[in-house]
């Protein structure tokens, strides 16, 4: 089990490092103290749930209880756990800039100069700044970069392939709220009013076939398993992880499943990392027998 300290500077971006690293699929704990990191790490040894990876934010924030953080990482590089440190820095003149843009007070000066609190907390930090693992200077950093920094130190243990979720839907329970792009099947002839395939579903071989014996339907699967690949780098530089696909037809029994799953075989056959869901496949069924 890895365990990542993310510490540092007040306004050098802690927050924004431990929002990326859940996004990287750490379990993350923010303004924890201390003393009080051993007992989670204990937790998860007992029993992980499902988490290999945790990520905690401690800083001055913690004020006096922060004197722990030394004898707190001993007693956690005594334990059976990876241990690591990710420090957050930036310069004065970049700090006092940041806390005057949201109007806070620094929390070691309290209602004093940011300046004067800012050498303080370089001074209480600067043995911790020394034994960290990473340190990222966040002075030239925009959000979007500093995810970048973090991706380039933690992103190799973490799948970062676009996340493709496809849904087959029936148009008349509505389109799926959460679909980027959402794809009418209604096209192609509906195998409903063909003998022998109503109470079937797009998942029994005949109606499958029906489905996909026509011209348009290729065409189209081949169009849009081309779209997706090539533009997947594209979703991902933009910071957009998941893309969801609704593939619909009138009651999403039949052609939107066929469909659905196909597109799924296709993209995975791609090396892509893809979902599928029939949304309405059940219902459907339901109302047919």
């Amino acid at each position: 089990m890895r365990l990542t300290i993310v510490t540092g500077l007040s306004g050098a971006g802690r927050s924004s490092a431990l929002r990326r690293l859940e996004d990287l699929e750490y379990y993350c704990v923010d303004n924890l103290m201390p003393e009080l990191i051993p007992t989670l790490a204990n937790l998860f040894m007992e029993d992980s749930k499902g988490y290999e990876r945790i990520a905690v934010a401690t800083d001055t924030r913690t004020g006096d209880f922060f004197d722990a953080i030394y004898s707190t990482i001993e007693e956690l590089r005594n334990m059976d756990i990876d241990l690591d440190i990710l420090f957050l820095d930036a310069s004065d003149e970049v700090l006092v800039k940041r806390f005057k843009e949201v109007r806070r007070n620094h929390p070691v000066s309290g209602s004093g100069e940011i300046l004067n609190g800012i050498h303080a907390e370089r001074l209480k930090l600067q043995q911790l700044k020394d034994i960290a693992n990473h340190v990222i200077d966040t002075s030239s950093h925009s959000v979007m970069k500093l995810r970048q920094a973090i991706d380039e130190i933690y992103l190799e243990e973490y799948d970062n392939r676009l996340n493709v979720s496809i849904i087959s839907f029936g148009y008349k329970r509505g389109i799926p709220l959460d679909a980027d792009m959402v794809f009418d099947m209604r096209f192609i002839a509906n195998p409903f009013y063909v003998d022998g395939m109503r109470t079937q579903s797009g998942l029994d071989e005949e109606v499958r076939d029906f489905v996909l014996s026509f011209d348009e339907a290729q065409y189209f699967l081949k169009e849009l398993t081309n779209i997706v690949t090539t533009l997947a780098p594209a979703f991902l530089s933009e910071d957009k992880s998941q893309l969801v696909i609704g593939i619909g037809c009138t009651g999403g029994m039949h052609r939107s499943v066929a469909m659905a799953q196909e597109l799924y075989r296709r993209l995975k056959g791609r090396g892509m990392k893809v979902s599928l869901e029939h949304r309405d496949l059940n219902l459907e069924k339901s109302v047919q027998s």
